[in-house]
């Protein structure tokens, strides 16, 4: 994995600057909740077209990247409730999405794989967006990329802060 350069100490507060500093937060900010929206919707459709929830696809991710894991690892990454992820494994499992071994350092846990012939009919119907990520993509130079990269892990992980400080439902 590259290392992505961190674009250096922030010029101004983070709540001061000038007016225009001001206005590209606030535009960054609306960007993000419109992306995050538009993939919501994005994700609901295909879910449709698969018949699998949003959380089933979120799930079926992180079982891709981090997988095998188990049902307890893979609640804690959701931020679930384990009842509610044996749910979604159930009912990933009948879909033919997952299997369940068991673990082979712990012959009493389990763990949770990802049906590898199944994951083609999911990139099929994200392939419109991957298309339109390289188009955009082409648009920057490789600096301009690698802060673009560095600035939405970032986010990535201040969500996952943010998430980790609610307090259980």
């Amino acid at each position: 994995m590259s290392q992505v350069a961190s674009p250096g100490p922030a010029r101004t507060g983070p709540h001061g600057g000038t007016r225009q500093r001001r206005e590209l937060n606030r535009a960054i900010r609306q960007s993000m909740r419109d992306l995050a929206v538009q993939l919501s919707l994005l994700t609901h459709q295909i879910g449709g077209r698969l018949d699998l929830k949003g959380t089933d696809l979120d799930c079926l991710d992180l079982i891709d990247r981090y997988g095998p894991i188990g049902p307890g690892a893979l609640a804690r990454r959701t931020g679930l409730h384990p009842a509610t992820m044996t749910g979604i494994i159930d009912r990933l499992e009948r879909g033919g999405w997952i299997t369940r071994e068991r673990d082979p350092d712990d012959r009493r846990a389990i763990t949770v794989r990802l049906v590898r012939t199944r994951g083609p009919e999911i990139l099929r119907l994200f392939g419109g967006m991957n298309t339109a990520l390289t188009q955009i993509s082409a648009g920057y130079t490789d600096d301009e990329l690698a802060v673009i990269a560095d600035f939405v892990r970032r986010t990535a992980e201040a969500a996952t802060e943010a998430a980790a400080e609610l307090p259980p439902a």
